[in-house]
């Protein structure tokens, strides 16, 4: 039986150019770092790069959330603490206070129609919703792109980010522990996203996702628009309450 519906962000509930909203928070982070410590700006942007390819690995064992081994990882290339107060504090500042400002320009973040909808409709339904958002950014970072896609008002029961995971998408570990925290099992809730590549735990988990992207992955058991997902949540939940994972379409 279905009892939750995981969410991801970007590009499901709110309509990004990531690629540029990535490469702003990078440039803008690294340049910090770099004044504070008298680095240039592109040897820190290369250091938090593989900090991050060390977070993204999926051969990865250790127990560290993701923040931890970022740290870890940069703190080994560098000596450099990043959890230093100094460098930490100006950091939290940045989050919680400049990154509202990249809304408009090549960023171009604004809420996708029907996303929110989609998720009263689930509410209505008793559903528990959450926000499995892949977590590489910051709480703060999180919350800023929430507003912008106009969902910051919702008691999301969970919402991951870079401190509060261990591992990040596509790795099955990554929704075990973030269903495991809801207290749930993968077979009672539905993924819905966008990312053929990252919105499909692997290995497979039994996890069923909705896909509103614009691929057609064979995994998917629906596919449509955000919006279509509402108005259709009904009659998807009630065919997969009634099947051990049957395979709909829009």
């Amino acid at each position: 039986m279905i009892r939750a519906i995981l969410f991801d962000l970007d590009d499901t509930l709110l309509d990004i150019n990531l690629t540029a909203f990535i490469t702003r928070y990078v440039t803008q982070k690294a340049r910090i770092v770099g004044r504070i410590t008298r680095t240039p700006s592109a040897l820190v942007m290369a250091h938090m790069a593989k900090g991050y390819l060390d977070v993204s690995d999926p051969k990865r064992e250790d127990g560290m959330t993701n923040l931890e081994l970022f740290n870890s990882s940069y703190l080994r290339r560098t000596g450099i603490p990043l959890d230093d107060p100094i460098i930490a504090d100006v950091l939290d500042y940045y989050e919680k206070n400049c990154l509202w400002g990249m809304k408009g320009s090549m960023v171009q973040a604004r809420p996708r129609e029907g996303a929110r909808r989609t998720i009263e409709r689930a509410q209505e339904l008793g559903l528990t919703v959450a926000l499995a958002t892949n977590p590489t950014f910051t709480l703060d970072c999180d919350r800023v792109r929430m507003e912008w896609a106009e969902v910051a008002d919702i008691g999301f029961a969970r919402i991951s980010h870079i401190a509060n995971s261990t591992r990040s998408k596509p790795d099955a570990r990554y929704y075990q522990e973030f269903i495991s925290k809801l207290g749930f099992t993968p077979q009672e809730c539905l993924m819905v996203g966008n990312d053929a590549r990252r919105d499909f735990p692997r290995p497979d988990i039994a996890l069923r996702t909705a896909y509103v992207g614009h691929a057609w992955p064979r995994r998917a058991i629906w596919r449509g628009s955000i919006g279509a997902l509402g108005d259709a949540l009904p009659q998807v939940i009630s065919l997969l309450d009634a099947s051990e994972g049957g395979t709909t379409n829009p």
